[in-house]
């Protein structure tokens, strides 16, 4: 199974065509977080109603889709007063996978499958609250799924790796690696850092103890930074303009980019 993870859109139309096109090529599309740009001239309202063409259109493709959500999705307050992505949840009606939600990947029948787990932007400790809990409830789903690898896509990654560092500073989730280190996922799918990548002492890929954490990073022009993660052979490879790279996951210290 072949996954495509693409971050950090930020409402670029060049880059959403890109994804579209390159679609079909993949079993999977992860978009994670900040599909609308909130310093952009046009109005959040109108770049939701594109978005939601948009990602019709991607769900129409054959691909399955998952979107999280990031800072910049942020369109509203919830029920409990925080900040959410109040548009989001409208994407299932696409069969689209989403926030506080996860997927079955790769399971053939009498095998074991890998769990995806969708987890939002949280802004204050309702939210925070709700994906702790979130969690628990699908770390028993990845128990009972036997020896399947559990996978999670959140925006932020944790602080304190080259994947978080932005050439001057870390800046990264604390909550998220409190999280990692509780739960043990295999692989987290992040973004949120554009730099990261190509900052001297930053990286795309990054150990958090037993977890590999990636971040594709973001780049301006018509064709996005992205990771390409394939499930069977447990690798993922990254490219961007500037350089590429390439890392088994099955092994215990990350490869530097080319």
């Amino acid at each position: 199974m072949r996954i495509l993870l693409v971050g950090d859109l930020h409402y670029d139309m060049r880059q959403l065509d890109w994804v579209l096109g390159e679609a079909d090529g993949f079993d999977l599309v992860v978009l994670v977080g900040d599909l609308l740009d909130i310093s952009s001239s046009v109005a959040l309202d109108a770049q939701v109603s594109v978005m939601l063409g948009y990602l019709e259109r991607l769900a129409a493709r054959g691909a399955e889709v998952v979107v999280c959500s990031g800072n910049h999705d942020l369109t509203g307050r919830d029920a409990d007063g925080e900040k959410a992505a109040l548009w989001l949840p409208q994407v299932t009606a696409f069969g689209i996978h989403t926030d506080l939600s996860s997927m079955t990947l790769g399971a053939d029948p009498g095998s074991d499958g890998d769990l995806l787990t969708i987890c939002p932007w949280w802004d204050g400790p309702v939210g925070r609250a709700r994906v702790e809990l979130f969690l628990v409830e699908q770390q028993a789903v990845r128990a009972s799924m036997g020896s399947g690898r559990w996978l999670w896509a959140y925006h932020w990654p944790p602080p304190d790796l080259p994947v978080s560092w932005t050439g001057t500073q870390s800046y990264g989730d604390a909550d998220l690696a409190g999280w990692i280190e509780r739960f043990e996922p295999d692989l987290v799918l992040t973004g949120h850092v554009h730099q990261a990548p190509l900052a001297n002492g930053g990286s795309w890929v990054a150990r958090c103890g037993t977890t590999w954490v990636v971040n594709a990073g973001r780049q301006i022009g018509p064709r996005p930074s992205h990771i390409i993660i394939d499930l069977d052979a447990w690798s993922a490879s990254w490219w961007s303009f500037e350089a590429a790279g390439e890392q088994a996951l099955s092994i215990t210290e990350a490869a530097g980019a080319q």
